[in-house]
């Protein structure tokens, strides 16, 4: 049935010309961009506990997107069924469950549960969240099955971030886990076993390739875990509030931000090449994840609070 439906797709962006395929391709690229700097903003000028919360949603989602992955070994469509011609580039990655999802459903899951007061909120962010699962699938590169249990992955993940945040008294142990499933997770993924299939003499899907995604995600939960010890014991920042002032240092801290997400979506190589030239591959990519919410959590944080938060 999952093919099936794609096939459909596919015979409908061929039927229309393709008339759907760049708005597709915006949804899928931009999304991987813009959207994750919303929590950090919140986090920076508005509220602590919110933007705290939708970063945890964001790194669980991905840390586990990427465990999954490697779990699963699910191959993408084209690979099940060679009459898939996906529009655009093929990832090289396996298919289930669909990261997309799991990065746009956290986001934009936590921002309904913060608005929920508000139907139109709830409805936008519901509608942006089905439009990038649509998106994969029109443009050919997942499954159904692959964007709706990511889907759901990520709002599981709104969930037990909700639940971490509103139980602060249980911090400690939350950090002493993340640590402990850090260290889980890489060691499943280096010492598991993957499938070696070929396909014109190439390895379908590189093993040692979709390492790469965990050591990020563990490099994203380790800034996070680390960052909010340094935050809560030594900084204690206090929000900008969203005025001038928050606005322009916003802008500032959303700089590096900006190049490492541009960089995951495959729009930079300088930072891979640099950070691989200092570290190992995978070191690399643990360490661009690292700075990633560490920077966000900690280090712009305690250049606000010296330039003066307030309450």
């Amino acid at each position: 049935m999952d093919i099936e439906i794609l096939l459909w797709l596919q015979d409908f962006r061929e039927a229309t010309d393709n008339i759907l395929t760049p708005a597709m391709k915006w949804l899928s690229h931009d999304l991987m961009i813009w959207p994750v700097m919303v929590p950090f903003v919140i986090y920076w000028c508005l509220s602590k506990k919110a933007g705290l919360f939708l970063i945890i949603s964001v790194s669980i989602s991905r840390f586990f997107n990427a465990i999954m992955k490697v779990a699963a070994c699910v191959y993408r469509p084209w690979i099940q069924d060679p009459r898939i011609i996906p529009a655009g580039s093929r990832p090289s990655s396996y298919s289930f469950p669909s990261g997309h999802t799991m990065w746009s459903a956290p986001i934009f899951g936590g921002l309904a549960v913060l608005g929920r007061r508000s139907k139109f909120a709830v409805s936008l962010c519901g509608l942006v969240i089905v439009l990038v699962a649509f998106a994969r699938m029109y443009l050919g590169v997942h499954t159904p099955q692959d964007v709706i249990c990511g889907t759901l992955a990520g709002l599981a993940a709104v969930w037990l971030a909700s639940v971490i945040i509103n139980h602060p008294e249980h911090e400690n142990k939350y950090l002493i886990a993340g640590v402990l499933l850090c260290i889980a997770g890489i060691a499943y993924t280096v010492m598991k076993s993957y499938p070696m299939d070929y396909a014109d003499g190439k390895l379908i899907v590189d093993p040692f390739k979709m390492t790469f995604d965990t050591f990020y995600g563990v490099g994203i939960m380790s800034g996070l875990i680390l960052g909010r010890l340094i935050e809560r014991k030594f900084i204690r920042f206090q929000v900008t509030g969203f005025n001038v002032k928050g606005v322009i240092l916003a802008v500032i801290g959303l700089i590096p931000v900006y190049f490492i997400q541009a960089t995951f979506a495959g729009d930079y190589k300088l930072l891979y090449e640099v950070l691989e030239g200092m570290f190992t591959v995978r070191g690399g990519r643990f360490v661009m994840g690292f700075m990633l919410t560490f920077w966000t959590v900690a280090a712009w944080p305690c250049v606000i609070k010296f330039t003066g938060g307030r309450e």
